[in-house]
């Protein structure tokens, strides 16, 4: 009861902090194709394309150069080994990765698969030990992201060692097969997203490791690291599930690839802390022999990040500034909205610094080489975040509100043919919403956007004034043979809400959301709609987060994090007639922090412990982690050692009685 209240603290990771543009209108469907809304579903339920989603395909291709083979090129140039075996198991439970799962991605593009998202998933599909330049090797395809190795005169500088333990130790593991094996000298986070830095204990797995070993991270990271997703954690671990498509089959109906790469890892997490910071553009270090050159870049894909030059070998890290796609300006899973203008700045910073550099590399994907490519590749992504920023604030203040926007905002057509900004993770579409939300809120100024009614009853009511469930749904099955997928979905919604019983009505909105998926260049659309189908259909599957697993991440998570989560757990309601101050004395650390509980609020210091408190609590960080994940339990709050309460036992049940306690499973797509 009151330990398990703690939990949701730990779902720092869950959300990756790791999509195509609208449907195409289509030409009119071949009218002998059989339609979807009868056809026969596989065995997960999802149903075939239709002859919309085909039309819609066709002329997707027929609108890109999918046949251009420089990016095939250059995402296998310098590859020294691969293994088309590879799966990293954990000693027990499914396969933390597993790459064979993807063997479908070949040849062409089925009809429920986007050809330009299926081109990407090829291209992501490359896979091994590359050479990028001269000391500087990258292992791609071990995570959703990649794990670079920089030579230094002793020993190896690893920049971003993965997202999970498991994964970076078998890429790591790989190095050491065909590379000449050498200790770890340095490591270099490039951000505070977890696929960043999640696998480090397979780099420096104890103190021995690390003794020594250089750090460096952008300032702010530890703080962003462990507290960016912690107070809202539970929801966006929720959200991230259909973001990435977790519950899906890697299926030409199911999960094909995230954009990005194919999908994050799911394994042992940890966190190192930072020896030495970058905080301004143009700090320079020497690590073992090698001159790095640092840009801060804040606030642009992650709070805190940095990028570097390496001079004598002219060649870029751009971390996640600069990939093969549009970028996420907002990410579906949910987060602070990302700076456009900013970002935009510093791509373009970067371009002016270094003109010579002959090959730009990144977290994600693979390199590009040669002066005339790289700044063609730069100046479309600056030119990309730059355009949708102004475009956007032109149009709001011309006096359109957000969806509007997205709908009518579209690339200039150097943009739009580029494959390195297409939509496969952010679009223009939700992008452009962003940067209305980052300027204006979530209001656009229309009286009837102010106080609406919530989501249920309002369906109810919108699907009585429709005619009632029977009318609803004969309107939308006619308008699903008119391949107006969009507009199935939002009249769908209404009648499963108004009525989430209502089996006919949940199929067919899962039927819109299937081609809808499938029509998707991006992978969170893909994996969003698919997702919403999927929990339609067979309700929510997602199985529960193993916390354990994020041990040697919490360790670093400042303590008055915890209590920041405790405090967005209270039942205000339940809490508003309660007034307790509570004292936790940390013995371990020699820290005290006094929790103060009124008018359904709760606040916390670190500060000298209250004499006049209802309890003191002695304990230390440890065995708060094991509250925290589970391991311990209301046996051991009452009777372990590790603890210690003066005053009441019962007020101290108490006051953890009156804390929420969501497991992270709740619906979306019904009420």
């Amino acid at each position: 009861m009151a330990i398990s209240a703690l939990r949701p603290a730990v779902l720092v990771l869950l959300a990756l902090a790791l999509a195509c543009s609208r449907e195409a209108a289509p030409p009119a469907p071949p009218a002998a194709t059989p339609s979807a809304a009868t056809a026969e579903p596989d065995a997960a339920g999802a149903t075939p394309a239709t002859a919309t989603t085909i039309a819609a395909q066709a002329a997707v291709a027929s609108a890109l150069p999918l046949a251009d083979a420089q990016d095939f090129e250059d995402a296998s140039r310098g590859l020294l080994a691969s293994d088309p075996d590879l799966v990293v198991r954990a000693p027990s439970g499914p396969p933390i990765w597993d790459l064979p799962a993807y063997d479908f991605v070949t040849g062409e593009a089925p009809p429920t698969v986007n050809p330009s998202l299926w081109r990407q998933a090829k291209l992501n599909g490359q896979h091994g030990l590359f050479r990028v330049t001269e000391g500087v090797h990258q292992l791609r395809g071990y995570d959703i992201s990649n794990l670079t190795i920089i030579d230094g005169a002793t020993g190896w500088i690893v920049v971003d060692p993965l997202t999970t333990q498991e994964t970076a130790a078998a890429a790591l593991a790989f190095a050491r097969q065909h590379l000449r094996p050498r200790p770890i000298v340095a490591v270099v986070f490039t951000h505070s997203h977890v696929d960043h830095f999640g696998g480090i204990a397979a780099v420096l797995p104890d103190e021995a490791a690390a003794a020594g070993v250089r750090v460096i991270a952008p300032a702010g990271f530890v703080e962003e690291a462990t507290s960016e997703n912690v107070l809202a954690g539970v929801a966006m671990g929720r959200r991230a599930t259909y973001m990435f498509g977790t519950d899906l089959p890697r299926s030409p109906r199911g999960h094909v690839d995230t954009g990005l790469g194919k999908g994050p890892a799911r394994g042992t997490m940890g966190l190192r802390l930072p020896t030495e910071t970058i905080d301004h553009t143009g700090q320079e270090l020497v690590i073992d022999g090698v001159r790095f050159v640092f840009q801060y870049a804040p606030h642009s894909e992650a709070p805190a990040e940095l990028t570097f030059y390496l001079p004598e070998k002219q060649a870029w890290c751009a971390a996640e500034i600069a990939t093969h796609t549009l970028h996420n300006l907002y990410t579906l899973r949910g987060a602070k909205v990302r700076d456009a203008l900013l970002w935009s700045g510093y791509i373009d910073e970067a371009m002016r610094r270094w003109p010579d550099a002959e090959v730009v590399f990144a977290s994600h994907h693979w390199p590009v080489w040669g002066k005339e490519r790289i700044h063609d590749f730069l100046a479309k992504q600056r030119d990309v975040y730059k355009y949708i920023h102004d475009q956007t604030l032109r149009l709001a203040n011309a006096g359109l509100g957000p969806e509007e926007i997205a709908e009518q905002l579209e690339l200039p057509e150097a943009l739009r043919t580029a494959f390195a900004v297409r939509g496969y993770y952010g679009t223009v579409s939700h992008d452009a919403k962003a940067v209305y939300q980052n300027y204006f809120g979530w209001f656009d100024g229309n009286p009837a956007h102010l106080d609406p009614l919530p989501p249920a009853e309002a369906a109810r009511r919108y699907v009585e004034f429709m005619g009632g469930a029977a009318e609803v749904k004969r309107k939308a099955r006619e308008s699903f043979e008119r391949g107006e997928y969009r507009w199935v979905a939002m009249v769908m919604h209404h009648a499963v809400f108004a009525d989430p019983d209502d089996a006919e009505a949940r199929e067919l909105l899962a039927r819109a959301y299937d081609q809808l998926g499938y029509q998707a260049e991006s992978g969170p659309w893909r994996d969003v709609y698919l997702s919403g189908a999927h929990e339609l259909r067979h309700g929510i599957t997602t199985p529960p987060l193993a916390t354990a697993s994020l041990m040697g991440l919490l360790r670093h998570l400042p303590l008055k994090r915890f209590f920041d989560a405790m405090a967005v757990r209270v039942v205000g309601p339940k809490a508003a007639g309660r007034e307790l101050t509570l004292n936790f004395v940390f013995t371990d650390l020699g820290e005290t922090h006094v929790v103060e509980l009124s008018n359904g609020v709760l606040h916390h210091h670190e500060a000298e412990a209250d004499p006049g408190a209802d309890v003191t609590v002695r304990l230390t960080r440890e065995f708060l982690l094991r509250l925290s994940t589970g391991q311990a339990g209301l046996r051991e709050m009452i009777f372990s050692d590790d603890l210690h309460v003066e005053g009441s036992r019962t007020a101290l049940l108490g006051f953890f009685s009156l804390l929420d306690r969501p497991d992270g499973r709740f619906p979306i797509v019904t009420p």
